[in-house]
């Protein structure tokens, strides 16, 4: 009889890279018969598949009883060990896989899940356990301060840059703490070696620890395998959001002294700014939002993929969806980016710096690659296959 999985995600809809690879897992899993359920917080967009639990919906955002209670639930309460119960009461899995669930649910239900009986993987998508504000960063520069002491959220206000974000944010890491929360999870999936050092330094114990890349989401990457041309265009590409912590600004600057062109997909907070800045630049192209379908084929077109992160990127999915597509990457040499590239897929530049960026997009642009090669390695490394042969033997 095939395992009943319950997978928990504070949000079930395309909100970023860890809903898209929870939504998928979920996907996959049903289709390969497994009994699936889905635990979340009630929320409008949310997808509603079967076997469909939610806790209520809180909001940091809104008046101060708002606040309350949004506090509340970081530290398990307004409603959301009840509903959890109620998910496993009625559902009755044999495992419960944690993604993103700081804040909106809570890591009460990890607890809950393993006195119920279930056996417990969590995958890290951030580094929430080891940064209470998740990213590692302190207004735009990489930290690590609260590794070994909490209390830096609070003295530098680095949560959301509000003293009061900072506050709540230091108190859920002190409730549940490395030490806590591990003898709950039989497993974490660090989706890189990056993440998988990060989290051994603020004190996972290794042994539970299993390094098990993202995938490719499986009609995207049958779309890949049907692709038959390997022709390359004039250009390279940018697919990601548009904000400081991704390094867009620095690509930006070398872009403009570059003979070649770049297509931008993607919104976010330097959207206008960046458009506005670069506006007579006539190799400079902001695409805007695109669907799947859309990003599948400007990434095959593209002679390359530039990912200029300026923080500590874990798996981004936006990397491994390029090598499938063929198309060799530019990338950072900064948290999980240069696992990923060796020199047959790419090249490696010093993150943050506009002249080794530069010359490391002229180095590609001049290069010969097998791009089938390229892509047809990549579609069995990041397959769900490849990723559930792993996953299934933590749930065995």
């Amino acid at each position: 009889m095939s395992k009943r999985i319950l997978i928990a995600s504070k949000f079930y809809y395309t909100r970023g890279g860890a809903e898209v690879v929870a939504i998928n897992m979920a996907n996959d899993l049903t289709a390969r018969g497994y009994k699936v359920g889905i635990f979340t917080m009630d929320y409008p967009q949310n997808l509603v598949p079967d076997n469909f639990y939610t806790a209520p919906q809180v909001d940091f955002g809104g008046n101060i009883a708002d606040k309350l209670k949004f506090a509340a639930r970081t530290m398990g309460y307004q409603g959301v060990k009840k509903a959890f119960k109620n998910a496993l009461d009625t559902f009755k899995p044999d495992v419960v896989h944690i993604h993103n669930i700081h804040s909106y649910l809570s890591p009460a239900i990890v607890k809950m899940a393993k006195e119920y009986g279930a056996k417990v993987v969590w995958t890290l998508h951030d580094y929430k356990l080891a940064c209470p504000a998740y990213s590692c960063l302190n207004r735009g520069k990489i930290c690590e301060l609260c590794f070994n002491d909490k209390s830096h959220v609070v003295r530098q206000r680095c949560f959301k840059e509000s003293l009061a974000a900072s506050i709540l944010a230091y108190f859920e890491a002190k409730k549940w703490n490395v030490k806590e929360l591990q003898q709950y999870v039989d497993f974490f999936v660090c989706p890189s070696q990056f993440i998988s050092r990060q989290m051994i330094k603020a004190g996972l114990n290794p042994d539970k620890i299993k390094v098990i890349c993202n995938f490719v989401d499986p009609i995207k990457l049958a779309g890949f395998k049907n692709n038959s041309s390997f022709e390359k265009g004039d250009y390279y590409v940018y697919v990601g959001r548009l904000s400081d912590e991704k390094g867009v600004a620095t690509l930006l600057e070398a872009a403009k002294g570059l003979p070649y062109k770049i297509k931008l997909a993607g919104g976010g907070p330097l959207k206008d700014e960046l458009m506005a800045r670069y506006a007579d630049c006539d190799n400079i192209e902001f695409l805007g939002h695109l669907n799947p379908e859309q990003v599948s084929k400007v990434l095959i077109g593209a002679r390359a993929t530039i990912s200029p992160s300026q923080c500590y990127e874990n798996n981004p999915l936006s990397v491994i969806e390029s090598l499938c597509a063929g198309t060799p990457i530019v990338g950072a040499n900064i948290g999980g980016i240069p696992e990923l590239i060796s020199d047959n897929t790419g090249e490696i530049f010093r993150s943050g710096d506009v002249a080794d960026l530069r010359q490391a997009i002229t180095r590609l642009m001049s290069r010969t690659f097998d791009y089938e090669a390229i892509a047809k390695e990549s579609q069995v490394r990041f397959s769900f296959e490849q990723h559930f042969n792993l996953l299934n033997q933590l749930y065995n």
